[in-house]
């Protein structure tokens, strides 16, 4: 990685980053969903109040540069979701050190399920999940929150 990068907890300073990082990639690879400007614009109630978490990829210069979310669906049970990283940084690895910055506030919180919803056009990112122990499943329910998401994968850590 070029620049160094530190991982860290949301703050409302990030909150704007949160969207904007993630707005980037959805407009160059999808259309912006109704639930994703509700999730985007309150982070705070959509994703940390009822027990998720956020974390964020903070380069020299004090920018956010990527970010990922645990949302908490029930008890022990996390949805990996919002993963987005800058353009400019994309291939660097920082994808990679928030995917292991969430495993490890994941492992942290004692979960007993990860899960994520994707799409196939994201093969790099398909990529990532699967090193990391990502498998795919067939949707355990029908369709999505999302109608891009065409892809189900269930983190299975290794022995």
């Amino acid at each position: 990685m070029s620049t160094r990068v530190r991982i860290v907890d949301y703050a409302p300073r990030w909150r704007e980053d949160f969207a904007r990082l993630n707005l980037e990639w959805l407009e160059r690879w999808f259309t912006v969903e109704p639930i994703d400007r509700e999730v985007l614009g309150d982070p705070e109630r959509h994703i940390l109040s009822s027990g998720g978490h956020i974390l964020f990829a903070i380069d020299e210069q004090d920018r956010a540069v990527g970010t990922v979310a645990l949302k908490q669906e029930s008890a022990g049970v996390f949805e990996l979701t919002k993963m987005a990283v800058a353009p400019e940084t994309r291939g660097s690895g920082v994808g990679r050190l928030l995917m292991e910055g969430a495993i490890d506030v994941f492992r942290r919180r004692s979960g007993r399920e990860l899960f994520l919803e994707s799409s196939s056009k994201l093969g790099p990112a398909l990529a990532l999940y699967e090193s990391v122990g990502f498998r795919h499943y067939p949707a355990p329910r029908p369709g999505s929150h999302y109608a891009r998401a065409d892809i189900y994968m269930v983190w299975e850590p290794q022995a």
